[in-house]
């Protein structure tokens, strides 16, 4: 069994010193976000709880899924990859970038280079770089693939991008892993389902990933970006693949999104048999210490009772 944690958008803080040359681009305006809005929902503390708490789980690996900045300037860059220290060593923690790593051209370029160590898959004989995803490790039972969504965008737009170099290549890896008998995640910071984001938040890309999962197929899809632990179901060649989100690593309680949270999954079974159970923790109201929020099975077979259930907890909130 592989016990697999998942966390994403830790929007490292607080900001760095700024020049305002650093701020004639796309940035003004994430800077302006950050005073206004992610400034005030978005704390050191937070994460350092949830990260406590992933280690005292004891996962056999760790996977985070983009927007550790929120600008990407320089100084930005290197504190998250101080901060992938703490996590752990790249050998047990997987990384793909968001959005947010890759905020200004030539940012994502700066950003695989400083943590390549935790974006190299089995095998590469070269450095981390934006044109080698996606990338694959092999942990325990399960294929871990790395997917970027990420590109530099204009102001005002978050989206990312899924192209067909990288569905060719992770259909190849899919299919490789599946001769291997593992149970294959992917991971991605863009939700890649239709809906899941808003207009100028979206994946573009969403049926070419379709494809990849109808032609292929996969077990589970780990994603970002919308701060919300969602679940989604995409039609897969072996069956329905869920896809997993989680809320924002660092959003503090009383927020307009849910507080902190991540996920823990088990990996347990074998080829066409896999079973997969998803707990999600994290903050709740009223209180400084993360806890168990709802335990949930990943079986297509129980599709209708999970949605159900995540549909009453949506609507409670």
């Amino acid at each position: 069994m592989l016990r697999l944690a998942h966390l994403s958008d830790v929007h490292l803080g607080p900001l760095p010193d700024i020049s305002y040359r650093e701020l004639a681009s796309k940035r003004i305006t994430g800077y302006i976000n950050w005073q206004r809005n992610r400034k005030a929902n978005l704390h050191d503390h937070v994460i350092g709880l949830i990260l406590d708490d992933i280690k005292a789980q004891a996962p056999d690996h760790i996977a985070v899924t983009g927007d550790l900045v929120n600008l990407a300037l320089d100084a930005e860059v290197e504190f998250a990859r101080q901060w992938l220290e703490l996590v752990g060593p790249g050998d047990d923690v997987s990384v793909v970038p968001g959005n947010h790593d890759a905020y200004v051209p030539g940012a994502l370029d700066k950003a695989c280079r400083a943590w390549g160590d935790w974006m190299w898959g089995d095998g590469m004989d070269r450095p981390a770089h934006r044109g080698a995803f996606p990338y694959m490790r092999v942990r325990g039972n399960a294929a871990l693939i790395g997917v970027s969504s990420a590109r530099a965008t204009a102001p005002f737009m978050a989206s990312g991008y899924f192209g067909s170099t990288q569905a060719r290549r992770l259909g190849r890896m899919l299919d490789e892993a599946k001769t291997k008998g593992l149970c294959r995640v992917i991971m991605i910071h863009h939700p890649p389902v239709r809906g899941a984001a808003p207009q100028h938040k979206r994946l573009f890309g969403i049926g070419r990933f379709k494809k990849v999962m109808e032609k292929h197929g996969a077990e589970l899809v780990l994603h970002g970006h919308t701060h919300l632990p969602s679940l989604y179901w995409l039609d897969g060649r072996d069956g329905d693949v869920p896809v997993v989100g989680v809320a924002a690593a660092g959003q503090a309680v009383g927020g307009s999104k849910p507080a902190a949270q991540f996920n823990l999954i088990e990996i347990d079974g074998e080829p066409n048999a896999w079973t997969l159970n998803l707990q999600r923790r994290g903050l709740v109201a009223d209180s400084d210490r993360i806890q168990h929020i709802v335990a949930q099975s990943l079986d297509a077979a129980e599709r209708p009772q999970v949605q159900k259930l995540i549909a009453s907890r949506s609507h409670a909130k």
